[in-house]
This record gives structure tokens, C-alpha cells and sequence, in this order.
């Protein structure tokens, strides 16, 4: 199993350089870390009273991993989660703040946990993600990555200005899904065909 700081590290490589898309409500994002992030941590980091794009392309790669450690990872307490999510709900946690959680809350509710769907990793969440870890320990992180894939799906149904990052150019899996889908079991992959078929009423 990876360290922590692999896994940021892996996530930090995932999320590339530095981008300022106007379809990413996101804004202005270095190696994952949003301009908002860096206003929230007050990380001014040329020095001029204020941050903007300049600081943002100044972030290095190294402080992008502590961000995602600190900020991503023990603040929500994914530690305190079954150590077979870790990987995939941190990911998602950089990738969707609080919806990484509320994913979570939402699939151990259909495996009749007791939780509020709140994004929140509360004494009653850790207890039922234990729980359905120990009822099913092969399926539990699959379960999580089906759930993830739906959850970009769903969003891509609703903001066709997002279909971009689940579909590629060509018509095939975009970034989400296959990011979705490198934390699931291949047999649980979707296939070519089972993917266009999905995404048929976006065209």
C-alpha cells in the first residue's frame, strides 16, 4: 500500500499543471490546487498583498502535496476510514471537496448503514464505513468507484458544459471516467460500447 504522500503525490501528477478554464468553476488551478484554496490559506506567494493567477502558477509541486495532505486528507479525516478507501476518497476529495464524502455516506446508506449524507467524516460515518468494510471487504472500494463513475455521469447529464472532462473528442472516456475507473476492478470497467451508450443522449 502506498504512504500518503505517494498518494498525493499520484494525484498531484494526475491533476497536471497549471489550467484556467472557464468551463471549471474551479478557476485558476496549479497541479490540482485551486486559486480559491489559495485564497482560503492566504498563500500570496509573490509577495504583492493579494492572490491571484501569478501566485497560482508560482505554487510548487512540493506545496501542492502538503496542501493535499493537510487540507485533503487528515483535515476530513480519511484516516479514520477503512484504509481500502483511502486511495480513491482522497482522490475524490481533491477532485469534489465534500461530495467525495457525501458519495460515500450515500452508498453506505444503501448498504443499510445509518448515516446522514452530510460530506462531513463524523464518529457515525466511521463506524458504518468499518462496518460495511467488514461485511464486504472485496467489494467496498469497487462499490465506491461505481458510485464515483455514476456521480460524474449525473453531472455531465446536468451541465452539458462538463461533458468535456467525461468524454473525449473522439467520443470515448474522458478524464473523470477513466479517473473513476483506474480505482475500480477492470471487470467493473466500462466497456467502449457500454460507455457510448451512456452518453448517447448527450449528442
Amino acid at each position: 500500500m502506498q504512504t500518503i504522500r505517494q498518494m498525493a503525490e499520484t494525484i498531484v501528477t494526475r491533476e497536471g499543471g497549471y489550467v484556467n478554464d472557464p468551463d471549471d468553476p474551479g478557476g485558476a488551478t496549479n497541479f490540482g490546487v485551486t486559486i480559491g484554496t489559495m485564497r482560503q490559506l492566504g498563500l500570496d506567494l509573490d509577495g504583492d498583498g493579494q492572490v491571484t493567477s501569478r501566485d497560482v502558477r508560482a505554487l510548487s509541486r512540493d506545496k501542492a502535496v502538503d496542501i493535499f495532505i493537510d487540507r485533503y486528507f487528515h483535515a476530513p479525516r480519511i484516516a479514520e476510514l477503512p484504509d481500502i478507501l483511502w486511495e480513491t476518497v482522497f482522490d475524490m476529495q481533491v477532485n469534489a471537496g465534500s461530495n467525495a464524502i457525501k458519495i460515500l455516506q450515500r452508498l453506505l446508506r444503501s448498504m443499510g448503514q445509518e448515516v446522514t449524507v452530510d460530506g462531513l467524516i463524523g464518529p457515525r460515518t466511521i463506524a458504518a464505513a468499518h462496518a460495511a468494510a467488514q461485511a464486504a471487504p472485496d467489494h467496498l472500494a469497487d462499490a465506491y468507484g461505481i458510485a464515483r463513475r455514476n456521480y460524474y455521469f449525473a453531472l455531465a447529464d446536468r451541465r452539458p458544459a462538463s461533458r468535456k472532462y467525461a468524454r473525449s473528442r473522439a467520443g470515448g472516456k474522458g478524464g473523470w471516467i477513466t479517473r473513476a475507473e483506474s480505482f475500480l476492478s477492470p471487470r467493473y470497467h466500462l466497456t467502449e460500447q457500454q460507455f457510448r451508450q451512456r452518453t448517447a443522449a448527450w449528442d
